[in-house]
């Protein structure tokens, strides 16, 4: 019998939306089994300049409970990456395609593979629409 197949993918997945929930679904039907690394508090700090919506134990706590999702993590670095997907076992890394290129260089140790993201949808966008209050 063959190992599965592990799929690793990565976000925020601050104020869960849809467009977080298709990226999951469409990631798992990549392997066998899924694993997601969810951005730390500090890290989302040094990436976007702000504090994230919901608190890096809540956020894992939503994605744990998606059905599709086999296993979750905290990603504190996004230069640990290489290793997040050498501990995880992944054959396949799933990244947005927003991020399009940036991953190429694990392309050595997994498939890399860039989802479209879903249009008109983007966390950031649903913040800035709750805080005018529209």
């Amino acid at each position: 019998m063959s190992e599965p197949r592990t799929v690793i993918t990565f976000g925020t997945f601050d104020v869960f939306h849809v467009g977080h929930l298709r990226v999951i679904q469409r990631a798992a039907e990549l392997g066998d089994r899924l694993v997601v690394g969810v951005s730390a508090d500090a890290l989302n700090l040094r990436k976007k300049g702000r504090e994230p919506v919901f608190s890096e134990a809540e956020r894992l706590a939503i994605v744990a409970a998606l059905k599709p999702v086999d296993g979750v993590f905290l990603e504190e670095s996004l230069e640990l990456k290489r290793d997040y997907i050498l501990e995880h076992g992944a054959a396949v890394l799933v990244m947005g395609d927003d991020w399009a290129g940036r991953f190429d260089e694990f392309g050595d140790i997994c498939e890399v593979v860039y989802l479209p993201r879903t249009p008109a949808i983007s966390t950031t966008a649903l913040i800035e629409k709750i805080s005018a209050g529209s």
